[in-house]
């Protein structure tokens, strides 16, 4: 298969992706959906407030997949990092967007590890490292590029919460870090889910906020200039912004929910 070809297959099948959930929520019955708790003056304000040059704090404790304590520091001052934020059990587009990251990451000729680091960073409390390890052997297995887990990073809380907690608490590092990068996200308690929007930034080996990417399909070569901005501690201009919320959409009242 052409490179070209290769491509399209892939942007078919991420529109095809997107296209299928669309039209599950198109068909399933209004009855099976519940009210969203979350106003539509709430709702606008679930998005990016973009802060190129923001700094993120090296002192934020979180666990990683293997459940051991970290600082998010330690990751910091070696190379520009891919940073995700969303959870785990995200019913929607979390998934995707990671998929469209991998995909564009495929298709550069720098490798996780070696000139860039990924982190995922888990926004729910009540979710613990058995949850990110297991995103983390899926990420690795579709990266496809071996002796690359070391470039991989899944974070969670520092002290998981119960499961069942409702709403789940909140955590000092993961509104921290969500404020310095802007990331805005909201607790439905009626759909018993977390509405944030559907993007990642692109740090600075140093920890400063280089580049925002909002949506569920990334272009490789935007990501690749990116990076290497990052690299040489280059911090992006705002870029248009993107609505795009992690969410259930009711047909029958028009809303997100």
């Amino acid at each position: 298969m052409t490179i070209v070809s290769h491509r399209y297959a892939q942007m078919k099948h991420r529109f095809f992706a997107v296209l299928s959930i669309a039209m599950l929520s198109l068909f399933c019955p209004y009855s099976s959906m519940a009210e969203s708790s979350l106003t539509d003056a709430q709702l606008l304000q679930i998005k990016y407030d973009q802060k190129p040059g923001s700094q993120v704090s090296s002192d934020l404790i979180f666990r990683d997949e293997s459940g051991k304590p970290v600082r998010f520091g330690d990751y910091l001052g070696r190379r520009p990092i891919v940073l995700i934020p969303g959870y785990y059990r995200c019913p929607m587009l979390c998934s995707l967007v990671t998929q469209g990251v991998i995909d564009s990451l495929r298709d550069l000729r720098w490798t996780a590890g070696e000139q860039f680091d990924v982190i995922f960073v888990g926004i729910d409390p009540r979710e613990g490292p058995a949850l990110a390890a297991a995103r983390k052997k899926q990420c690795l297995r579709i990266y496809g590029r071996d002796g690359t887990e070391n470039g991989w990073h899944f974070l969670v809380c520092a002290a998981s919460a119960a499961r069942n907690s409702n709403p789940p608490p909140g955590d000092v590092a993961i509104q921290t870090l969500a404020d310095e990068i802007g990331f805005r996200f909201a607790y439905d308690a009626s759909l018993k889910q977390l509405a944030h929007p559907a993007g990642f930034v692109v740090l600075t080996p140093n920890g400063k906020v280089a580049h925002y990417f909002f949506g569920v399909t990334f272009s490789a070569k935007e990501l690749d200039e990116a990076l290497r901005h990052a690299n040489a501690s280059k911090t992006d201009s705002p870029v248009r912004d993107f609505i795009l919320l992690c969410c259930e959409y009711s047909p029958l009242r028009g809303k997100y929910g």
